[in-house]
């Protein structure tokens, strides 16, 4: 999962609850800009007292994943041999459509038969705020068959009046089930989805049954059955339309869904039940409603007993309005580099009320970066932050503000450095079966020591020889900013030859080589977890690059190693050609010439991964079926082929769509092959119909092809939303091929900017967190009061005394300009939220009743 945001596509206007646009609400001008968008960011920390096996080997070897209802959108590495796994895995990623519950579930891995799933978190999406940025513990639930639901169901109720052939009357109760709506994938695939019917009350108990549905999660019913509810000798004058008290309140109407199982056993879906009584002062009644539990699901098992879960989870709502908004908390953001002090800046100020920086850094490092800001900004908190350190082995190496930024920023400007320096050696290190453990303790039968030292000396040589010399690949952001760090640190310890060379590899080796050696999957460089063994090779390698840059830099005699077969391990590298090796190329990456990265000649790879493809038909006799290929977007072209083979031996042919042929990228409806997920590339030739493994994936993919292709001359205004088979498009019925589309393109044009970057979206998430710590930031406008009338504090310092306030008249003015700017967002913000509560209605399809349960 992709460690930066990517930017959300645009929603479905029957779910405005989803990323992107928003509905717009007829005559509301504001209404119809706005777009909701949701995050989520977050760690998955770790298990414990995990259910052992009952056999002699109690063990299990574990992994987790994050489901939008029942739909996997992220997974875990496997920990092996644990019934404690420490997993450590942070996630970000853009959530693209509606959800009831973010679920967690812990698995048992199994080579031979299907994972067994050992327990789930499952949090209502109102209660994730309840958990927003604190680490829990959770309680694992059992999981079963009964319990797994998701979507929703539309149903009309009517009582009809019914004469008899003897002429009385009694009543009769019509049930229409009309539809359903996102209904779970089973095994990866839509379902065969069917419904029993059901009048349930005192011994009684009346179903009936829809016809099955194939392959699809949304199902159009649109069926029709009729129940008798009262006697005839039940009648009564009072009202012709009412049923009995006695009889209305003991009578329900209970829907179950199914998937047809064939010549399997049926998988339940879900159920809803209605009480005829709804019935009591309307004669019909019409209303969407969400699937709930069957009455026993997750009851037959103890709950306390499976182990727990710790997490972090940070879901965010955005409601994001149109740019002229955002203006004046934009030019207050962008002056926060030239404000003196820099504690007394706006995006200062925002870092310290934070209850967690990393909420602040992520918006402010993408605005400021946009506007090229984010140099000077990051230069002037480092410059503060030194003035604090005392010992030039130390600098750079907390967790503050500004390391903060520079890690993000790393992450955002130096992907691509990344993939052309560590990609090809990450590659043939995953790729290869080589040993390279050279602990004793954990050595395999069979294993030679020295041979795996030599394995391991082999990699730390190529990839230390690879990055000492790819100073002309690193990004004129991160040179800048490696520059202005050096130049700070030799001010501050003048006599310490070492440090202007300390303060840089603490960055570039510590916190970005390193970081991304031990976890490639992270930053794109591989496409999956590694196995267990590939992860302690790659662990091994990464402690010895960031020692060596670290050691080269400060010219150490000894290494910082706490095992003794490392410091064995590192004397091999204790030599001259190594510190002369790191300096040179700490001197490039931080000289004062500014240079255009190397990424301006070359291609930039974007994105990888396997997905299916609908075989384009190009033969009368061609079969056009789903096939699986492994799909790599650059900056130049979109290339799809079978998956290599090991080693990459296979020699399969690529097929190649140039970037400047792409006209748009968009959603393909479910209903054209009765598949989700799936979306089109529209270029010059045939439309390439694209299947994703989740929703999530298929956002990045819509996301990153529209932007790369963003600025083509020829892109679309029109495209059509459903394929075209047997002759006419599904969607207008246009029979022409090459009929102009019928819906407008999503996807709009931005400016040419520089990094591609929704800078009203990160002003928004902004103004959502200064709106969150208004408290805080009343307790730092007091404290500014109270420091300049008193000159420093003099009562209750706990209140102020970890703020950072340099100058109290320029921060109190700051502060006051902030409130200022926040209440008059609140004010369109508030105006939409009331829009958006009273337009959906409670039974309607964007705000579903929530049933009955047991």
């Amino acid at each position: 999962m992709a460690a930066a945001a990517p930017a959300a596509a645009a929603a479905s206007p029957e779910a405005p609850a989803t990323s992107g646009t928003a509905e717009p609400e007829a005559g509301d001008e504001d209404s119809r800009e706005v777009r909701v968008l949701q995050s989520l960011r977050g760690k998955i920390c770790e298990a414990k007292n995990l259910l052992p096996y009952l056999g002699p080997n109690k063990m299990r070897d574990c992994f987790c994943t994050i489901n939008l209802d029942q739909e996997e959108v992220y997974r875990t590495q496997v920990v092996e041999k644990s019934l404690s796994p420490f997993f450590s895995e942070e996630f970000y990623f853009e959530i693209p459509r509606t959800f009831q519950y973010l679920s967690f579930y812990v698995y048992d891995k199994n080579v031979l038969q299907r994972d067994l799933r050992i327990g789930k978190v499952a949090i209502k999406k109102e209660d994730l705020c309840n958990h927003s940025g604190k680490e829990t513990w959770f309680l694992l639930q059992p999981v079963d068959s009964n319990s797994e639901v998701q979507g929703k169901v539309h149903l009309e109720l009517k009582l009809n009046e019914l004469i008899t052939e003897n002429g009385t009357v009694c009543q009769q109760l019509v049930v229409h089930i009309v539809s359903c709506h996102g209904l779970p994938l089973i095994n990866g695939q839509s379902c065969d989805p069917y419904a029993t019917v059901s009048l349930v009350g005192p011994s009684r108990n009346d179903q009936k049954k829809t016809k099955v549905k194939k392959k699809t999660s949304n199902p159009q019913f649109n069926e029709i059955f009729y129940f008798e509810v009262t006697r005839s000798s039940s009648y009564t004058r009072k009202s012709q339309f009412q049923v009995e008290e006695e009889d209305i309140e003991k009578l329900e109407i209970r829907i179950d869904l199914w998937n047809n199982g064939n010549l399997v056993q049926d998988i339940f879906l879900g159920e809803i039940k209605v009480p005829v009584n709804v019935l009591r002062n309307d004669s019909s009644h019409q209303a969407w409603y969400l699937l709930q539990p069957r009455d026993n699901g997750n009851k037959s098992s103890k709950t306390d007993d499976l182990g727990s879960l710790r997490l972090n989870i940070c879901y965010t709502e955005d409601y994001v309005l149109p740019s002229e908004y955002y203006g004046p908390l934009k030019t207050l953001l962008l002056k926060s580099p030239d404000v003196q002090p820099i504690s007394a800046s706006a995006a200062y100020i925002l870092g310290e009320i934070c209850r967690d920086k990393n909420d602040a850094v992520l918006p402010l490092v993408r605005l400021l970066l946009h506007h090229d800001k984010l140099v000077p900004f990051a230069t002037a908190v480092a410059e503060l932050d030194l003035k604090d350190t005392q010992d030039a082995n130390t600098i750079f190496r907390g967790n503050s503000l500004a390391t903060r930024c520079l890690d993000e920023m790393m992450k955002i400007v130096g992907g691509h450095y990344l993939k052309v320096t560590l990609k090809p050696i990450l590659d043939e290190i995953c790729e290869s079966s080589k040993s390279c453990e050279i602990d004793p303790i954990k050595l395999k039968e069979g294993d030679n020591v020295e041979n795996n030292k030599e394995n391991l000396r082999y990699y730390v040589d190529k990839l230390f020889s690879t990055i000492v010399k790819s100073s002309m690949s690193c990004p004129t952001v991160m040179c800048d900013t490696f520059y202005s760090l050096r130049q700070m640190a030799t001010q501050r310890f003048p006599n310490d030859p070492h440090v202007q060379y300390s303060a840089v590899s603490s960055f570039v080796f510590l916190r970005f080589f390193a970081v991304a050696v031990v976890s490639p999957h992270t930053f794109h460089l591989r496409p999956h977890h590694p196995d267990a063994q590939t992860i302690r090779t790659l662990t091994l390698i990464s402690k010895t690059i960031q020692t060596l840059g670290s050691w080269g830099s400060l010219s150490k005699s000894k290494s910082s190693f706490k095992e003794t077969f490392m410091c064995e391990f590192f004397k091999m590298f204790q030599e001259e050609r190594y510190i002369i090796a790191v300096k040179k190329f700490l001197d490039e990456i931080s000289s004062t010439e500014t240079k255009e990265s190397s990424g301006t000649s070359e291609p930039v790879h974007l994105k990888e991964g396997e997905m299916y493809k609908r075989a384009q038909g190009r033969t009368r006799i061609g079969k056009k079926n789903f096939k699986k290929r492994w799909f790599c977007l650059t900056s130049r072209e979109l290339t799809y082929h079978k998956q290599p083979v090991i080693n990459n031996l296979g020699k399969d042919a690529i097929y190649t769509i140039p970037v400047k042929n792409i006209l748009a990228v968009e959603k393909l409806e479910e209903s054209s092959f009765n598949k989700k997920n799936m979306f089109q590339v529209i270029h010059m030739e045939k439309p390439l119909y694209v299947q994703a493994n989740n929703c999530v994936e298929a956002n990045e993919w819509i996301d990153v092809l529209c932007r790369v292709s963003r600025c083509n001359q020829n892109r679309l205004s029109f495209y059509h939303p459903s394929a075209y088979l047997n002759g006419n498009w599904l969607c207008c019925l246009e029979t022409s091929e090459n009929a102009l589309g019928c819906k407008p393109c999503t996807a709009g044009v931005p400016a040419d900017i520089q990094i591609d970057i929704d800078e009203d979206r990160e002003t928004e998430r902004i103004y959502s967190l200064f709106t969150l710590s208004l408290l805080k930031l009343q307790k730092m406008e007091e404290a500014c009061g109270t420091i300049a009338v008193y000159q420093g504090p003099q009562k209750e310092p706990d209140d102020y005394s970890n703020f950072v306030i340099e100058d109290s008249v320029t921060t109190f003015k700051t502060i006051k300009q902030i409130k200022s700017i926040i209440e008059k967002l609140d004010e369109p913000h508030e105006k939409y939220r009331k829009k958006r509560s009273t337009s959906a209605k409670y039974g309607s399809k964007e705000n579903p009743i929530v049933g009955k349960t047991s």
